[in-house]
């Protein structure tokens, strides 16, 4: 074993160099990994993902085992260095969502394939002699998250190999249920505080800043869900016969949908912003991150962002409230003459520290009643349908909370000081991002401060078809570990 002072003076030169040398095995890993499904929705599958987990950390000598909260695992690995050293958590998400291959540009999402700047698919040999740092392999869950999860594995054998410890205890915690909003982790982590006990929790989850340098962000916005059903018919009706007669339901969820918000993207839910006020300290800080309003907007196609903030990083520090998916009738070659019976919109609200999810479902609920609709749980019944003329459903859960870290505490001096060392440059500090990610339990039962180190790069397409890792982002992403795990941390 190498005294850990030794590593802590790889530089980025050596630490990259180290990296570069263990690529094609952690290429050849990954897209191994990627080859097992993981839709949260399939249990089978998760139960694969599961055991790839168990024996990938026990055979690099790592204690682990598995914890089921109401039938939902958790995997914990743990590598023990000295009991008088602090303590780091992983937190990893192995789950990925839903995928449609005919939405995909390769034969099966979870087949990588490797593609060039022109899309060409090339083969997989070539990551493992000469390839393009701007080449991406695409995958479902390459990015979100197994793409960072391979990272930190590809991390810990390079350690193994040239024989040092961390310096400092590792722990491990395998979340199979992330994009379902983690509904089993508080009751885990409260039933577990021991074995989740640690000093400090590094996030291995969400990409970088849109300029793509290395990032630290020190919070997310938390999650909440809901779907909105306004009725109009028991059923379809001919839209010939009964066109105007029979309420059209798409244009009252229309109109209930265009009084949440005006023109500015700004909702008009009373008391929705409650509670948010930012010092001009903290405008200063969030004019600091580089980036350009009008450059962003048009990278992805609009002419002009919504105004909730001054700059897209204000805006990150407001709930939102977003439409992901809208329902009604048919559309295209399936497309018909008829007057639907429902309308159906899914929500979604990302909640910030200073908001309450349960209150802000609330709100949007009580706003739904101002607008004259009369709330019904489940399918109407007759006499509801006979007696009022605006019908709706609105249904919520919410997921998990936001969480913020202040910037000037031990675990971002520290993540700081590591990734400057192992990239050469120093990272960029968001104060948020805009994802949702489920670290609230860890911070309320066990008090831990979290930050995220962001390997994916910004233009991914997370959650889409056509999900990617750029590899140049895969490689830095294991220089980054590294230089996490032979990163002292002052006591």
């Amino acid at each position: 074993m190498l005294v850990q002072g030794q590593a802590q003076n790889w530089n980025a030169s050596s630490i990259m160099q180290f990296s570069k040398d263990a690529f094609p095995v952690a290429f050849d890993t990954l897209v191994h990994f990627l080859r097992i499904p993981n839709d949260s929705h399939d249990s089978l599958a998760i139960v694969a993902n599961v055991h790839w987990c168990e024996k990938t950390y026990r055979s690099r000598g790592f204690q682990v085992q598995t914890i089921y909260e109401s039938g939902v695992p958790f995997v914990l690995a743990e590598w023990t260095i000295d009991s008088r050293l602090p303590t780091v958590l992983f937190y990893t998400q192995i789950d990925g969502q839903p995928v449609d291959p005919t939405a995909w540009h390769q034969p099966d999402p979870y087949q990588a394939a490797l593609k060039d700047g022109n899309g060409a698919i090339l083969d997989h040999a070539l990551a493992r002699t000469t390839w393009n740092p701007d080449w991406k392999l695409y995958a479902r869950s390459v990015s979100d998250s197994k793409g960072p999860a391979v990272c930190l594995l590809t991390a810990i054998d390079i350690l193994k190999k040239y024989g040092v410890h961390p310096a400092f205890n590792v722990k491990v915690i395998m979340d199979f249920q992330e994009e379902l909003s983690s509904p089993k982790l508080p009751v885990a982590v409260a039933d577990h505080r021991d074995l989740f006990a640690a000093d400090m929790l590094v996030v291995m989850d969400g990409a970088r800043h849109v300029s793509n340098m290395p990032t630290l962000t020190f919070g997310a916005r938390g999650i909440a869900t809901a779907t909105l059903t306004v009725f109009g018919p028991k059923v379809p009706l001919h839209s010939g016969q009964y066109g105007n007669f029979a309420p059209n339901p798409v244009f009252g969820l229309s109109r209930l949908l265009a009084a949440m918000k005006d023109e500015d993207g700004r909702v008009l839910i009373p008391g929705y912003y409650d509670g948010i006020h930012l010092t001009a300290e903290e405008k200063k800080l969030l004019r600091q991150v580089p980036e350009n309003a009008q450059e962003l907007s048009h990278q992805f196609g609009f002419a002009e962002p919504e105004k909730v903030g001054d700059n897209y990083q204000e805006a990150l520090q407001y709930p939102t409230l977003n439409v992901r998916g809208l329902r009604a009738a048919w559309t295209g070659d399936a497309v018909r003459t008829i007057i639907p019976d429902v309308a159906l919109a899914e929500m979604d609200v990302r909640l910030v520290p200073e908001t309450d999810g349960e209150r802000l479902m609330q709100s949007i609920r009580q706003f739904i009643l101002d607008q004259g609709f009369h709330l019904v749980d489940g399918e109407p019944t007759d006499e509801e349908r006979n007696t009022f003329p605006k019908l709706a459903a609105f249904d919520y859960e919410v997921g998990y909370a936001a969480y913020r870290t202040d910037f000037d505490t031990p675990i971002g001096t520290w993540l700081s000081s590591a990734l400057t060392r192992a990239l050469g440059e120093a990272p960029l500090l968001m104060r948020t991002t805009g994802g949702s990610q489920p670290i609230s339990p860890f911070i309320t039962a066990l008090g831990l401060p979290a930050v995220s180190v962001r390997i994916p790069n910004p233009d991914n397409n997370i959650h889409s078809p056509n999900e990617n890792l750029r590899l140049g982002n895969f490689l830095e992403g294991i220089a980054s570990c590294v230089g996490v795990l032979t990163e002292s941390i002052k006591q």
